[in-house]
């Protein structure tokens, strides 16, 4: 019973490189970088591996954050010595779920996470050396469902889900310090979201809207936020995942858990375009 808790990188050569949850309770990694897919177990100590989140270097490395949750910590595993090494980063209280991790621009890991004993969306970083952890957001019960970006001046921006008041918000530290946003309060919306940035530092953001069943979506490439409902097709939306190109395109995909399909919506042309991918069988 594995393959829950996915995440998907694209090294320089376009070889994938896949974290996932061994139903056992196993960190697990699988890549095809040898012209061939490789399984190995990464962290088999305790039942770890739920909430992975991946990202390779330029030197084709892996790093993975991921939650420990038989002790309730952040844990982080990296083969950049050439064999895996893990690392419990935060171990104060129940942390760690919903991770989210990317590498800016020098190669120092940058993690988004839920830290579920406060109810506080949380943030560290190894850029000094060391890792150094933010409590970015502690009003109420917020953090869940975390995306995290960071823009060409090294500068964090995530999306997650505030639990108290059921909406979107958005953090970032480009002005130097952390500023938070309510995106979207129309409603519970904002679970399962998911961040990119175009090549200006713009945010797009993917999200579900509980009360309605939709697939929403939010962007600041105008200056202010501007929100819409992309599809509204019955159930859809949970479980999505958004690409953005240099031009400022979004690419998503996600659930629709009434027909039991996958579906893509695109404004590659310049309106939405919503495609169902699958349809062969819930």
């Amino acid at each position: 019973d594995v393959g829950s808790y996915t995440s998907v990188a694209i090294d320089t050569y376009g070889y994938a490189h896949i974290s996932y949850y061994g139903g056992i309770g196993n960190l697990k990694y699988a890549t095809n970088a040898f012209g061939f897919w490789i399984t190995s177990t990464v962290d088999s100590a305790g039942d770890v591996g739920l909430y992975t989140s991946i990202a390779v270097d330029t030197s084709g490395k892996v790093h993975i954050s991921y939650y420990d949750r038989t002790n309730g910590d952040l844990k982080y595993a990296t083969n950049v010595s050439g064999t895996w090494a893990t690392t419990t980063v935060y171990r104060n209280g129940d942390a760690g779920l919903y991770t989210s991790i990317v590498l800016d621009a020098y190669g120092y890991v940058h993690i988004s996470y839920y830290d579920s004993t406060n109810g506080d969306l949380k943030y560290t970083n190894n850029v000094l050396g060391v890792w150094f952890t933010f409590t970015v957001d502690r009003s109420g019960d917020v953090g869940g469902y975390t995306s995290l970006q960071v823009d060409a001046s090294g500068y964090a921006h995530i999306s997650y889900f505030d639990g108290t008041n059921g909406d979107l918000k958005y953090a970032t530290s480009e002005s130097g310090s952390w500023v938070r946003t309510t995106v979207d309060r129309s409603g519970l919306v904002g679970e399962y979201t998911a961040l990119g940035l175009d090549a200006s530092g713009y945010a797009h953001i993917s999200y579900y809207d509980t009360t309605n069943g939709d697939l929403k979506y939010a962007t600041n490439a105008s200056g202010s936020w501007a929100t819409a409902t992309l599809d509204s097709s019955q159930d859809v939306g949970r479980h999505n995942s958004i690409a953005v190109d240099k031009s400022g395109h979004s690419y998503i995909s996600y659930q629709d858990a009434t027909n039991g399909n996958l579906k893509y919506a695109t404004d590659e042309s310049g309106v939405w375009i919503i495609t169902t991918v699958d349809s062969s069988g819930v």
